[in-house]
């Protein structure tokens, strides 16, 4: 936890991530010194729990296939700004991880991360 506390308060000395006194992914984060993102993960902080464990709930749901932070945010019917970070703070948690695989959404024809939970994660493969 030593590494990510240190990497909070850098990033945070560097203008992004959290708040003063708000520590990431236990709180909402935002990029950049933009005073509209730091508002704005502020008031997503009154539902993040809500919010982190119904996107839980949905990886949890969806076993070893898993799922992409826009089709999480389809099952869920919760706009994708609200459900992709999300995703970012259950990985840091270590909840979540990056399965390999990726998927094509249909908004975008992007690829996207597929999530699963932890203990489905293969032991070499994604966020290496």
């Amino acid at each position: 936890m030593n590494d990510l506390y240190d990497r909070e308060l850098r990033a945070h000395a560097a203008g992004g991530y959290s708040s003063p006194g708000a520590i990431f992914p236990y709180t909402a984060g935002f990029k950049g010194s933009a005073e509209t993102g730091r508002e704005a993960a502020e008031a997503i902080n009154k539902k993040l729990g809500r919010l982190q464990r119904l996107v839980l709930g949905a990886v949890k749901g969806r076993g070893r296939y898993g799922l992409t932070p826009e089709e999480g945010a389809d099952i869920l019917d919760i706009d994708r700004v609200s459900v992709q970070p999300r995703f970012s703070e259950l990985k840091a948690l270590g909840l979540v991880k990056d399965s390999g695989q990726r998927r094509v959404n249909p908004s975008s024809r992007k690829r996207a991360v597929v999530w699963v939970l932890a203990g489905f994660a293969p032991d070499k493969g994604g966020d290496l």
